[in-house]
């Protein structure tokens, strides 16, 4: 359990802290080889979707998680068996953290069939059960209650699955999330809550949003077990994950975990430097410091070599371009029941 303060992000929340590779400490060469590899992709894949929007070629509207990639990363590597993850509306990363297919992301932005979601979804309804992943969608914090309620699921079921409910600081303001964390807290499900804080709702800093900067307040407000860690360090995620999964599926109940990041775009688009029209504080090259692929890379003493990863986003960015949209008949057939 933390001992930190619940309500105060503390030096995390200063952009000019954590910017010295991450500890290694005790993580398998080829463990740390992996994460590095998956962030990789995921922000190869995130920048060809930027671009894309930049281009015309995407026309639905692109939340990207670029900078972000060592929460998704981090989670993934202690999801397993029949749990069930949850994203929001900026999930390309917590999609392709868990295995998904790359091909079946680019082409559900394309609009095409063999999208993960027919085609019929876009850049913020993604799902690939196969791979755990549940289900993303655009309305904030709507997922939160359905991964409780997958939680509930699980624990009827017997074993010792879980369910993963992704969201931001944001969503941390909407009754539901409140109600959902009660209802967790009150049944003792296994779910672990994973709060991406990355400082800014929409245009609007926390500051501007909430009389503190952590939302781990909540946790204790609901009596749940919780956890603040350093989001742009993949090694500390993994670790938090692993002690709340096995928190939940040992039966103590649902974990909070609150990790500080912070996202380079804006909250929808391409743009670095644009927050729904409106300008974001000048810190972003600061906080481009605590760049988690970079800090990994440094502490595994190793050069990052973009070209495989970007030629493999290249291959899958062609093979989605080129597939066929949906007939038109699945307009009504695969939107409505």
């Amino acid at each position: 359990m933390a001992k930190t303060d619940p309500a105060s992000l503390g030096s995390l929340g200063d952009p000019t802290s954590c910017h010295e590779p991450i500890d290694l400490a005790g993580t398998l060469p080829e463990v740390a080889c992996a994460m590095l590899e998956r962030m990789m992709l995921i922000r190869a894949a995130e920048e060809r979707i930027g671009d894309a929007v930049i281009e015309g070629v995407v026309k639905c509207p692109c939340h990207l998680a670029i900078g972000q990639e060592a929460v998704a990363v981090g989670v993934a590597q202690h999801v397993r068996g029949a749990d069930r993850v949850f994203g929001a509306h900026r999930s390309h990363g917590h999609f392709l953290a868990l295995g998904a297919s790359l091909e079946s992301l680019l082409a559900e932005i394309l609009g095409k069939d063999m999208g993960c979601s027919r085609g019929m979804g876009g850049s913020m309804h993604l799902r690939d059960v196969a791979h755990n992943f549940w289900g993303s969608v655009p309305i904030v914090a709507a997922t939160i209650p359905i991964a409780v309620g997958a939680a509930l699921a699980a624990q009827m079921d017997g074993g010792d699955d879980l369910a993963v409910s992704y969201f931001g600081d944001g969503a941390t303001e909407e009754g539901v999330f409140h109600e959902a964390m009660n209802l967790a807290s009150v049944k003792k499900l296994p779910v672990v809550f994973v709060c991406e804080h990355n400082l800014f709702s929409s245009h609007l800093h926390v500051s501007l949003r909430q009389p503190a900067d952590s939302t781990c307040r909540y946790a204790v407000a609901h009596c749940m077990a919780w956890k603040r860690v350093d989001g742009n360090d993949v090694v500390a995620v993994a670790a938090a994950m692993e002690e709340a999964a096995e928190h939940a599926r040992s039966g103590e109940g649902p974990f909070y975990i609150e990790a500080v990041t912070y996202r380079w775009r804006g909250h929808v688009g391409p743009s670095e430097d644009l927050d729904v029209g409106v300008k974001r504080k000048d810190d972003l090259a600061t906080w481009k410091k605590r760049d988690p692929i970079a800090r990994l890379a440094k502490a595994m003493n190793m050069e990052i070599d973009w070209q495989p990863v970007r030629e493999q986003v290249k291959v899958a960015w062609a093979q989605a371009k080129s597939a066929e949209p949906p007939a038109a008949d699945a307009l009504l057939s695969r939107v409505f029941s």
